[in-house]
């Protein structure tokens, strides 16, 4: 019986691939080499010819792999992608975060819906478009941390270009419940690393206080995120309807008596269009350059403030037109189509050329979470969906 024919055995075997993948601890900035490699052995099994992009250390890498069409007739092809890194784990677990978990009809673990899911899906029905005389080509794209400002993707999309692979409908597996999501804000993500002159706190005069000139830093953020409102486009479809600004994290200093010569602040803005990334940039820049840094350097000459770009990611534009919609919503019914808050890397495809829709199993309100958990009626309708995708992908 071929593995089409039996929808128990896909079916199993995604839960089977989707266990192993959770057990890879891959979160964001960690090594992922022995999970591609996971992956690259499912696919080249199957005949799939593979290429890496590798980040400067080697550490973390990006994998592209291709099952290529049998008679093909100038179909466009179809990109499957999917991010392989997860967040870190807080306590309070209920499970081992990195053990596949099933109860009551869901399956619990880090990465679970966030989203390995469709990762595993999308492997566990490789086969089954092996098996079939493919009209169009099948990629397999799996990146590199994507929840630290999709940091592995450009690369990947880089290197797609070099190699002159800019045409196709990208499906990127998000967790959407299986709904078209066709628009995002951008992502901007800094870590800003401020130096002073360290002291005895009783003489503050002859110190420079980076966690002082910090904390201005980011009271000056708060008073660009309320600059940020009144910006809000005309009809704006996403929620908030404006650009958010968010201060992630501050640290520095190391006893209540010494005066702090180290301090970093973590922040980020989401832009619903991309003249407000450069709006907050402009102004909390220009900040740093005419007032703070100045004032430090009459004390210390080597006082410092810099700005370290994490990812500056594109968002993802809603168009009238688009062909990687129009195919999602022809396998699945649905016409609708929203628009969300959160990133993805759907605008990385899109600004190449590539159409691009985001669609996966799963719910955005299980990611990030202690417990995160996926359906396993998620993983069913996605498999279902992969079967419309090779449907639409044979003579």
């Amino acid at each position: 019986m071929s593995t089409e024919n039996n929808p128990d055995k896909i079916y199993n075997n995604s839960i089977r691939i989707l266990t192993d993948l959770i057990a890879f601890k891959t979160i964001s900035g960690n090594d992922n080499n022995s999970l591609i490699n996971y992956c690259d052995d499912i696919l080249k099994n199957l005949g799939a010819t593979s290429f890496r992009i590798f980040d400067g250390d080697k550490k973390r890498v990006n994998l592209f792999a291709s099952l290529k069409s049998k008679n093909g007739n100038g179909k466009k092809p179809i990109i499957l992608s999917g991010h392989t890194d997860v967040v870190p784990v807080s306590k309070g677990w209920s499970t081992d975060p990195f053990v596949a978990t099933i109860k009551n009809e869901k399956l619990f673990g880090r990465g679970s819906c966030d989203m390995k899911g469709f990762i595993a899906c999308a492997l566990a029905y490789a086969p089954v478009f092996k098996e079939n005389n493919l009209d169009r080509d099948i990629h397999f794209s799996f990146t590199f941390d994507e929840e630290t400002a999709c940091i592995g993707a450009p690369l990947l999309i880089k290197e797609l270009k070099k190699r002159d692979i800019k045409d196709g409908i990208c499906i990127i597996g998000e967790p959407t419940n299986m709904k078209i999501i066709d628009a995002h804000k951008g992502m901007n993500e800094y870590t800003v690393h401020f130096g002073g002159l360290a002291g005895h706190s009783s003489k503050p005069g002859q110190g420079v206080n980076a966690v002082e000139y910090a904390s201005r830093y980011v009271n000056k953020l708060i008073e660009i995120r309320s600059k940020l409102k009144d910006r809000a486009p005309k009809d704006c479809i996403f929620n908030p309807p404006y650009s958010t600004l968010s201060v992630g994290g501050v640290s520095g200093g190391i006893a209540h008596n010494v005066i702090a010569d180290k301090c970093k602040v973590e922040w980020e803005t989401r832009p619903v269009v991309r003249e407000d990334g450069d709006f907050v940039n402009q102004i909390i820049d220009d900040y740093v350059d005419k007032e703070l840094l100045p004032e430090m350097k009459k004390v210390f000459s080597d006082a410092y403030i810099k700005k370290e770009i994490i990812g500056e990611v594109v968002g993802f534009n809603r168009l009238n037109d688009s062909e990687a919609c129009e195919f999602v919503s022809s396998i699945t019914g649905d016409n609708s189509r929203e628009a969300v808050s959160f990133g993805t890397e759907a605008g990385l495809f899109q600004e190449v050329g590539i159409s691009t829709v985001v669609c996966g199993p799963g719910s955005i309100e299980q990611a990030h979470k202690i417990d995160e958990y996926i359906e396993l009626s998620e993983l069913k309708k996605c498999l279902d969906f992969l079967k419309g995708v090779k449907d639409k992908s044979i003579n």
